[in-house]
């Protein structure tokens, strides 16, 4: 059967750029920190839970943590549990052989490690509703997950350089908000991977550019423009994500300015030359970016009438 020609182009840029990936990769492999999850988890608070072995059923004032720390740790670790749709989606972009291949495997061993360290301290601290958790987690992965990209390489790169930034924001801001140190660390131990994640991919888009300015600057827009987080199917994610917002763990302006204005920028895309359609995406992008940052700057002036409100109330 042949290739259709977006077929053949994607092919040649993933054989185009494999030695940066090799390169990506080597760099990453002697930065990454070897760690452990079980070093993280203050396991001297656990006891054990109803059931089988008898032990004393979750009640919700087991939990340190506020309704908004808990549901932010809840959305972040479900998240990580969808690591096999992510596996799969990723290895539909990348392949299985060559440096591609060992990246993606190497990739799914370190965010795994994120779903385990993070569900062990949730139950050892009590700080949810461990059956409600596991119900969850079983909804959640029953949807699966289907990237809104396909396999197309562009695009998928582009999407993981900005989800990957976003989730260390997410992690570094639910761990401050968390209000424990314990939680805090360990959150900040994930995030960095999540970083060295980001810079591998944001790295690979920044050859692209070179590679194929025009098609990679239409695929940044088009991601950028129907952005969302891989957690967007949990159940009851809208209402979630806006008391997480609300709180300022993860917001517009936070994705405005701590997420894709950085690899923007780093990409050099307001400054470097584009024809055709690559121009054309690139105004698109623009424009975009504008209206976000319009959209950001309305949500921060309504959250702080309402905790104004909120505050005089209480006086």
């Amino acid at each position: 059967m042949s290739l259709t020609p977006e077929e053949k182009f994607q092919t040649g840029l993933l054989t185009d750029l494999e030695p940066v990936a090799e390169k990506e990769l080597n760099r990453h492999l002697s930065m990454a920190d070897e760690w452990f999850p079980h070093q993280y988890v203050p396991w001297s608070q656990g006891r054990d839970f109803d059931g089988p072995i008898g032990g004393d059923g979750w009640t919700p004032e087991d939990s340190s943590l506020d309704e908004v720390a808990r549901t932010s740790l809840i959305v972040n670790l479900l998240t990580e549990d969808n690591l096999p749709g992510y596996h799969n989606a990723i290895a539909g972009v990348y392949g299985r052989e060559g440096a591609w291949g060992t990246w993606v495997n190497r990739w799914t061993a370190e965010e795994n490690r994120h779903g385990i360290v993070i569900r062990d301290y949730l139950t050892v601290t009590r700080a949810v509703d461990p059956i409600a958790l596991e119900r969850a987690r079983m909804t959640h992965m029953e949807q699966g997950y289907t990237a809104t990209h396909g396999d197309a390489f562009l695009h998928g790169t582009a999407y993981v350089s900005f989800q990957e930034l976003a989730t260390r924001v997410a992690h570094r801001n639910t761990g401050k908000a968390s209000g424990d140190p314990v939680c805090e660390q360990m959150l900040a131990r994930v995030a960095k991977d999540e970083n060295l994640h980001m810079i591998f991919y944001r790295n690979l888009m920044a050859a692209s550019l070179e590679a194929a300015p025009n098609e990679t600057m239409r695929a940044i827009t088009e991601v950028v423009k129907a952005f969302e987080m891989p957690g967007a199917g949990i159940e009851g994610f809208l209402r979630k994500s806006v008391m997480i917002a609300n709180a300022g763990i993860y917001d517009l302006r936070l994705h405005h300015d701590d997420v894709l204005q950085p690899c923007l920028r780093k990409w050099g895309i307001w400054d470097r030359e584009f024809t055709g359609d690559g121009a054309k995406a690139r105004d698109e992008l623009a424009e975009f970016m504008e209206q976000l940052d319009a959209a950001a700057t309305k949500f921060e002036t309504r959250r702080e009438e309402r905790r104004a409100r909120q505050a005089a109330r209480k006086g």
